[in-house]
């Protein structure tokens, strides 16, 4: 299908009432400060070493913002706004419940199975410029999502997942302590009814990286996962587990190339379809069947969430049956409508078809 049909499509959907859907999302919620930057790394440390050689002091004029975080709690902001109904399972401490709280006060959303026994997870994020753009760095707390595991879910969750059309599990690194028993606890159950799809986006890894082994063994390589959603990074790290010749082949090719190479890799070893999602195309892949399609080229506002958002239009273009170049375009556009929207807010399906129709 060509890229206009493909457009034709999507807008066509976009205009008519979606399938029912519901969604579980996990485990975490963060506290963000995001800190906008307007030098790169090297002028950046500059300048804090000449804050540190006087013994301290300010450097002003630097645009902070408190904002909602954490890969599970932002998916479950852009699914609601796209129509699903989603109840997130996440670790948070009281005052992070009132903060959920605030920043979903007039969007529907099911915050009764949130637990609010633990610490909260606090996350200060860096945002650089550099030749390519914007980069972030994360500083974070990681709170009672470290030792969230099985022992955290009661069997009121259990039966969720088990009626749910997907269960979404996101942050492995993040869950220090059990996050590939979580994995399996939760997809496992998930399974048992034969109705709930399973998606899995680790995020970044390498926090973890010598467990990453048995994440791969008991939980990607089963067939306990449908959906797994990676990024350049996280493509390159599990592929590299799996075919030890990537390395020499990274060499002739650039970082996006080798990124698609790798989600290859992977699909051609794993039961689950790849989804890849890149700054500038994204790819699906199950066993010899491959689609890319390129992203959509806006000024981006910020450096954090996109991936979220990306993953809650493929949610939502998986469950509507929509053809494999369609659901991708998609899931690009509701990541570039959040990149490029003032206040970071995530797209309903109507402000979509606006944003498409403004697209060249």
């Amino acid at each position: 299908m060509t890229l206009a049909g493909c457009r034709k499509e999507l807008q066509t959907f976009l205009q008519q009432k979606s399938k029912e859907c519901k969604a579980i999302v996990m485990p975490d919620f963060f506290l963000d400060r995001l800190i906008s930057l307007d030098w790169d790394t090297a002028k950046f440390s500059e300048l804090v070493a000449e804050v540190s050689k006087r013994k301290g002091g300010s450097i002003d004029g630097i645009s902070q913002t408190d904002q909602r975080g954490g890969n599970a709690i932002n998916v479950a902001s852009a699914l609601a706004h796209l129509g699903i109904k989603v109840t997130p399972i996440i670790c948070t401490s009281e005052f992070g419940m009132q903060q959920i709280k605030y920043h979903f006060q007039n969007t529907p959303i099911d915050l009764s199975h949130i637990k609010t026994s633990g610490n909260a997870s606090i996350t200060t994020a860096l945002e650089f410029r550099n030749e390519d753009g914007k980069t972030n760095v994360m500083l974070r707390d990681l709170g009672s999502l470290a030792t969230f595991g099985p022992a955290n879910i009661d069997e009121s969750d259990y039966e969720l997942f088990e009626n749910a059309d997907y269960v979404c599990l996101f942050n492995w690194a993040g869950t220090v302590s059990f996050g590939t028993e979580l994995a399996q606890a939760v997809f496992e159950r998930a399974k048992r009814s034969g109705r709930s799809k399973t998606y899995y986006d680790t995020a970044d890894p390498t926090p973890k990286n010598k467990e990453v082994p048995a994440l791969m063994n008991k939980v990607l390589k089963t067939d306990k996962v449908d959906i797994l959603s990676v990024n350049e990074n996280e493509a390159i790290i599990y592929a590299s587990m799996l075919d030890f010749n990537l390395e020499e082949k990274k060499e002739h090719l650039g970082f996006a190339e080798s990124a698609l190479e790798a989600a290859r890799v992977i699909a051609n070893h794993l039961s689950a379809r790849i989804d890849l999602h890149t700054t500038a195309f994204s790819a699906t892949l199950k066993g010899k069947r491959e689609v890319v399609v390129p992203a959509f080229k806006v000024k981006a506002l910020r450096a954090t969430g996109a991936g979220d958002a990306w993953c809650a239009g493929n949610i939502l273009g998986d469950h509507n049956g929509l053809s494999d170049e369609c659901r991708l375009l998609l899931a690009n556009a509701v990541s570039a409508y959040y990149l490029q929207d003032v206040d970071g807010q995530h797209p309903s399906k109507e402000k979509l078809s606006v944003f498409l129709e403004t697209q060249a």
